[in-house]
Order: structure tokens, then sequence, then C-alpha cells
């Protein structure tokens, strides 16, 4: 065999080689994306709390449902008109209710808020987007003080709080900003372009062995067709993460007082800013005027 031919020969085996090499580093790959895809579902970044407890406030631990909620207890000067309980969102913690416990405060409101399970301080290893959440909710919502109770959440808190809500007397009003309607649609929506519709499911089977919870059980809008008390729906017009149809799927589903806002402009997470808390404020005065009274213990 000449020099040119040995050559060729090496080439080709180096070719063949390479593409046997792709082919099964793919194939590895792909048996592992259901349980990557699981594991990015299941435990979203944990972001630490980097600052300490702001004025009239007070480091809190509520216990939730097996697990410990590290978070704030704020009293405002005066009496409290309603005790408001803020929810953060996904990869977030209590740091960003800093505003809304300045501004309420400041309106009579004391304020709760908390990392939720699987966030900030707190324990747990799992988000279950509101299957034990809401159980978390309602036991610190035990540990107040009697009175009406008001829930903001934004994106995962909104859900959190509209799934809690269901026969939860207590709870006068809420303020949902960028709800999801039902984690199998907002996942599937989330999803990487290369996960195929067979990964997406094997992804949820395995994130609801791992999770210990039901995917088709975490659905605001199927909450929302039992809440009674007045409820606010934020949502950013630009929000392209979980779309504006999301909060109008929950709209429609509402039975009691409603309204939706849509926030021009707004992107995900981008609602709660600037002048919509003035309407924020005259739709929570005229809420808990309509429902005074109405608060009894469950």
């Amino acid at each position: 065999m000449s020099d040119t031919s040995l050559r060729r020969v090496v080439i080709r085996g180096a070719l063949a080689g390479g593409v046997l090499i792709v082919a099964l580093a793919a194939w590895l790959l792909s048996m592992q994306l259901p349980a990557l895809a699981a594991g990015g579902l299941l435990k979203p970044m944990r972001r630490a709390v980097d600052r300490g407890a702001p004025a009239q406030c007070v480091d809190a631990a509520f216990a939730g449902a097996g697990v410990v909620l590290k978070g704030w207890r704020c009293s405002a000067s005066a009496r409290p008109r309603a005790t408001i309980v803020y929810l953060h969102g996904i990869a977030d913690n209590r740091v960003s209710a800093t505003g809304v416990i300045q501004r309420f405060l400041a309106r009579r409101f004391d304020v709760v808020a908390y990392d939720s399970r699987a966030h900030g301080a707190s324990t747990g290893d799992v988000c279950t987007y509101g299957f034990f959440e809401k159980q978390d909710l309602h036991l610190v919502i035990d540990s107040l003080d009697a009175g009406p109770v008001v829930l903001i959440g934004t994106s995962l808190g909104a859900a959190v709080a509209l799934q809690e809500a269901v026969d939860d007397r207590r709870v006068a009003a809420i303020v949902a900003a960028e709800t999801f309607s039902d984690l199998r649609t907002v996942a599937r929506e989330r999803a990487p372009f290369f996960l195929t519709t067979s990964v997406i499911a094997q992804a949820f089977s395995l994130a609801e062995r791992d999770g210990h919870f039901a995917v088709d059980a975490v659905s605001p809008v199927a909450a929302a067709a039992r809440l009674e008390m007045p409820v606010l729906l934020l949502h950013g017009a630009e929000d392209h993460e979980t779309p504006p149809a999301h909060s109008e799927r929950v709209f429609a589903a509402l039975i009691g007082p409603k309204q939706l806002v849509l926030v021009p402009g707004a992107h995900h997470n981008e609602s709660l800013n600037g002048q919509v808390w003035e309407q924020i404020e005259i739709w929570l005065d005229e809420a808990l005027r309509r429902t005074s009274g109405s608060h009894p213990q469950p």
C-alpha cells in the first residue's frame, strides 16, 4: 500500500470514529435530557438574602409544611388596617419585598415577607409551584394576628396566592402580577426549543416522582373558578416569558370582583412598576371596604 493510500485509510477511520463518538455523545445527552429538564424545573437558582431586615421589621421563622421559612415581620406604627403577605417570584427571595414594605407600612398595613421553600434562606429542596407552597402560605397566615389578609404575589408568588386563597376566608383580597394559568402549559412554553414533546413528558414524570407532587394539580386557573374575594391581576403587555394570555385565562375564570390591568411596554417582572402602584392602592382601599367584617377564622 502506498503512503497516499495509507493516509486515506487513516483519515477515513478517523472520520468514522469521530462520527461514532458524536453519535454516542448525542445518544447519551438525549438519555439525560429529561432528568436535566426535571432538575431545572424543581431546583431554580437559590439567591442568597444579601441584606438585613428593613426598618420596622424583624427577622422571623415560619413553620411551613415540613419546611422552615425564613422571613421578616414588619409592623405599622399605628393600628394596622390589614396584614399584607408578599410572595416573591421564581429564583428570587424576600428582598424584593422592600419597596412593598416601605410603601404599605406608611399606609398602616403590617407586612410579612418570606423566602419560599427552596429559595433564599428557607429550607426545602424542590419548588412545586404551589402544590406545597400553598400549604406553607396557609400555615404562615395561621401565625398572624386576627384580621384581614391581603396577598401580593408576583409570578410564582402570584400563582401560590391564587391557589392558597381557595376556601380561606381570611384572605380579603389578592394582587397577582404575572401569574401563570397552569404549570404544564407554562413549562411547555418555556422549554428550550430542542426539547421534544417526548422529552418534556418524561421530564414532567420525573419531576412528579422526585418532587412528590402532581403537575396537573398546580393550576391557578382552576383555583380562580372558586375565588370569591376581589382579585386584581396585572401583567406586562410585552411579557414573552409568561404571556398575558395566562392572566387573561385566570381573569375569565374568576367568579368574584375582578380587574385585569395589562401594563404597556412591561416585560416579565416589570408590571409592578411606576404609576401602577397608585392604581393598586386605590383598588385595594375599595376591596377592603367591600369585604370589611367578613373574615372569620377557618
